[in-house]
């Protein structure tokens, strides 16, 4: 994987948003999504409002392959942004602490 600073080949990024794209089209896709439901925050917002999130993004090293994708709604994907998931867990935690106080 990828440190944060260093570059990814964008030959691979090509690649990689190309599977994504296929991805996307492909049957197992439209069922993960036909719940409507956010993977980060367990809204329903409708399958037409899920966007394709890599858990650990193709800036990061990640891959466009079924273990590394998940549908996120507009909000949290835009707010994740490159992060790896316990970067994002972090994140959520102290959105959770800060809610409580």
């Amino acid at each position: 994987m990828s440190d944060r600073g260093a570059p990814v080949d964008p030959d691979m990024l090509r690649r990689e948003r190309a599977k994504a794209r296929e991805l996307r089209q492909s049957q197992w896709w439209k069922r993960r999504i036909g719940d409507g439901m956010c993977y980060y925050c367990r809204r329903r917002v409708g399958h037409r409002a899920l966007t394709m999130d890599h858990l650990v993004p193709l800036g990061r090293g990640g891959r466009s392959t079924r273990g590394n994708v998940v549908p996120a709604c507009k909000e949290c994907n835009t707010n994740k942004k490159a992060l790896v998931p316990v970067e994002w867990q972090a994140y959520l935690d102290r959105l959770h602490e800060s809610s409580i106080d």
